[in-house]
């Protein structure tokens, strides 16, 4: 199955433009997609993108979905595993990083300065 990612050479990122909040998402957090695409119906791609929690945002609900995930904490602080109103959890420093396969239940999250993320996202090759 062919990659659906553009070859990209070394090129500074616009953190100031194309943010948008992912479906089912607070507004505090907001996506922008670097490279690929998912299609979540078919099962299919790859895509890399940027996910920026403002401070104090939180989600209120574990996340699950059917690709893999590899995360990585590239600035802030992020907390796992908070209540529906914000408390409590692990919180967790820049340069953490998690591998989730299919299926995984995860979160809830919140980020009590901020953050951002670098998250890859694809499926298995059929």
């Amino acid at each position: 199955m062919p990659v659906n990612k553009a070859h990209d050479e070394f090129y500074t990122l616009d953190l100031n433009s194309g943010w948008e909040v992912p479906a089912g998402y607070p507004s505090g957090i907001q996506q922008k997609i670097i490279s690929g695409g998912l299609d979540e119906t078919g099962k299919r791609g790859s895509r890399t993108r940027l996910l920026r929690f403002d401070p104090g945002v939180y989600t209120t609900e574990p996340f699950v979905h059917e690709y893999w995930e590899e995360v990585f904490l590239v600035q802030g602080d992020l907390t796992v595993g908070n209540d529906k109103d914000g408390k409590g959890g692990t919180p967790f420093p820049p340069f953490t990083y998690a591998c989730r396969p299919p299926g995984a239940y995860h979160g809830p999250f919140r980020s009590d300065g901020g953050c951002i993320l670098l998250e890859m996202h694809y499926f298995d090759p059929v």
